[in-house]
């Protein structure tokens, strides 16, 4: 079951390191797409999402994350490239009116989304109080 919780952001000094959360997972994103991109117009078909995860594991982006965030952000491209594939398969039928394109890069310096799972980010009973683990703040 997944749960969503959204919460203002009062203190200010917890946003910097936010942003840079952000904007390296929109990083990774682009990453993932680059390499996704390159294996459909090499090997002329889309490799499954784990393939993803294994070769960028050794990306500086991918390694500053959470791994299970980072693994959850590529496999959001994956399922990009999926559904391409998918939605081409119709168009080649003509059960689709207009053809899909590959998915596009992000733009630099923009913000990527963040899934963590519930071991890695943590709510206390006070309301505004989210913390992440000492970990991932440590390496800011």
């Amino acid at each position: 079951m997944y749960g969503c919780q959204q919460e203002l952001i009062k203190n200010s000094e917890n946003v910097p390191f936010l942003e840079y959360l952000c904007t390296t997972a929109n990083k990774l994103i682009n990453c993932g797409i680059y390499l996704a991109r390159q294996w459909y117009f090499k090997l002329g078909y889309i490799r499954g999402k784990y393939n993803l995860e294994k070769q960028l594991k050794s990306n500086i982006n991918y390694q500053f994350l959470y791994s299970q965030a980072a693994q959850q952000t590529l496999r959001g491209v994956a399922e990009a490239f999926k559904s391409y594939k998918k939605l081409s398969q119709k168009y080649n039928k003509g059960e689709l009116a207009d053809q899909p394109q590959l998915p596009k890069y992000r733009k630099k310096g923009g913000m990527g989304v963040i899934t963590y799972p519930c071991a890695s980010f943590k709510t206390k009973q006070r309301p505004g109080k989210s913390t992440f683990r000492k970990e991932s703040q440590s390496s800011f």
